[in-house]
């Protein structure tokens, strides 16, 4: 079945290969992912409507990241953050709770896991978390004012949409594997 069939040998097999770089190699990759990841994070700021769907695309450089090596991933996200205090501060509490964090459970979980399902899981969990963090511990309106009170509703519903946003992130980690593949060998 789909969600059941092993699909981490394409990503072991491209850590094998980011392994084989120097350690300098290693810090350069990673820090040109922590600006691009900044950059697109602090987009939604800077440049209202375009940068509101750009936004979202900063998962894609933490996700490689934790991809390639999971030490490496936490790096780079924390100086994302770091860099964010200085970009945009007002981003300071989606990046965390969202966009970062889902791009490090995605990535990592590809390290521990080998079925699509457990990767999608592990993205849904974290991100989910992370948004019931932000809407009921912190208090900070992340889908709007609209979604201020706990209901099963708004919990089924901020479910169903991380699973499928986790599920995409998901495919779009392997077609970006694919195509880097591609590239290197």
């Amino acid at each position: 079945m789909y969600f059941f069939k092993p699909i981490s040998d394409e990503v072991r097999l491209f850590k094998e290969i980011f392994n084989k770089y120097k350690n300098t190699m290693k810090l350069i990759l990673v820090s040109i992912f922590t600006c691009i990841a900044a950059i697109l994070q602090a987009a939604g700021g800077f440049l209202p409507g375009i940068g509101y769907i750009l936004s979202p695309l900063a998962t894609a450089p933490i996700m490689l990241s934790s991809m390639f090596s999971i030490p490496f991933g936490v790096m780079s996200y924390f100086l994302t953050i770091m860099l964010l205090v200085i970009l945009q501060p007002s981003e300071l509490m989606i990046f965390p709770f969202t966009t970062g964090l889902l791009g490090l459970g995605i990535g990592a979980s590809f390290s521990f896991f080998r079925k699509r399902i457990s990767i999608i899981a592990a993205g849904t969990i974290l991100l989910m978390l992370g948004i019931m963090g932000l809407l009921f511990i912190f208090h900070f309106p992340v889908l709007g004012p609209a979604v201020s009170s706990f209901s099963f509703l708004t919990a089924g519903s901020i479910f169903l949409f991380v699973f499928l946003y986790s599920w995409l992130w998901v495919e779009i980690a392997l077609i970006m594997i694919k195509r880097l593949k591609m590239i290197i060998i």
